[in-house]
């Protein structure tokens, strides 16, 4: 049987170490949720937020094909703790999963050029506005799908003025490029950032990124940055960050398509 635990506090020990604030915020209870084999001792456990769901301790196939975490999502990114998760991930979907590469970024809270990331923003181009997120920032980017990763994990902007934060740059009263919380802890940010398809290779992300920065230092928070491609880990070298490592997920998809 598996549980959705209440006090999740149970289960840190299997996550001990994994630098990821997204489990971090599943952990907290701030946002996400925790699912394990036990509600009192788990020896297996999950952490799900948003399209992400983390695997520690013993590998559990119940947890990887848990019905009601699994058959309401058309897209999933699986990181597994371990090389056993992993091939019981593969043994479990198949060729319904693809083998994927992401990038983690150190966390290092003191490496941030604050001088030049100044000068990034304070050379944006005329004609572009930078704005920090609003409430009515914050309903606007929810209706544009392009841009509503930056906001859709909270469930409205009194969570997101606690735990979120984010810097948009617009166009003619419109956003064109954003860098914003995906998701929040305690402690910071998980930095979701994007620009437009019409006005990327402009340098935008790079200002609104700067932005986002400057404003998690002036707050004491931690904004973290894990990328998805090659691109994006040059980006967070730009700003200030380091590589760290290559980890393995698995991409999930079109589950629910599968049932029609």
């Amino acid at each position: 049987m598996i549980f959705e635990l209440e006090e999740t506090k149970k289960a840190a020990p299997l996550f001990a170490g994994w630098q990821e604030t997204m489990i971090w915020s599943c952990l907290e209870r701030v946002m996400g949720k925790i699912y394990a084999d036990s509600p009192e001792d788990p020896v297996s456990a999950m952490a799900l937020l948003g399209d992400f769901c983390f695997f520690a301790g013993k590998p559990d196939r119940r947890l990887i094909l848990y019905e009601p975490v699994f058959s309401r999502r058309d897209f999933l990114i699986l990181t597994p703790r371990d090389e056993e998760w992993g091939r019981l991930i593969e043994e479990c979907y198949r060729e319904q999963v693809r083998k994927a590469t992401r990038y983690a970024i150190k966390k290092e809270p003191d490496v941030f050029p604050v001088d030049r990331l100044r000068a990034a923003v304070a050379g944006l181009a005329d004609g572009y506005v930078l704005r920090m997120m609003d409430e009515e920032l914050f309903g606007r980017c929810r209706e544009i799908p392009w841009c509503r990763d930056w906001v859709a994990l909270y469930r409205d902007y009194d969570q997101y003025r606690r735990y979120g934060l984010g810097a948009v740059i617009l166009k003619d009263g419109e956003p064109v490029s954003g860098a914003s919380s995906y998701s929040g802890y305690s402690g910071g940010i998980e930095i979701e950032i994007d620009t437009r398809e019409d006005c990327r290779r402009q340098g935008l992300a790079y200002v609104c990124g700067a932005k986002l920065i400057l404003e998690c230092l002036k707050r004491g928070l931690y904004p973290s940055w894990d990328a998805q491609n090659m691109w994006s880990v040059g980006l967070a070298g730009k700003l200030g960050y380091h590589f760290d490592r290559a980890y393995t997920v698995y991409e999930l998809r079109d589950r629910q398509a599968e049932r029609l």
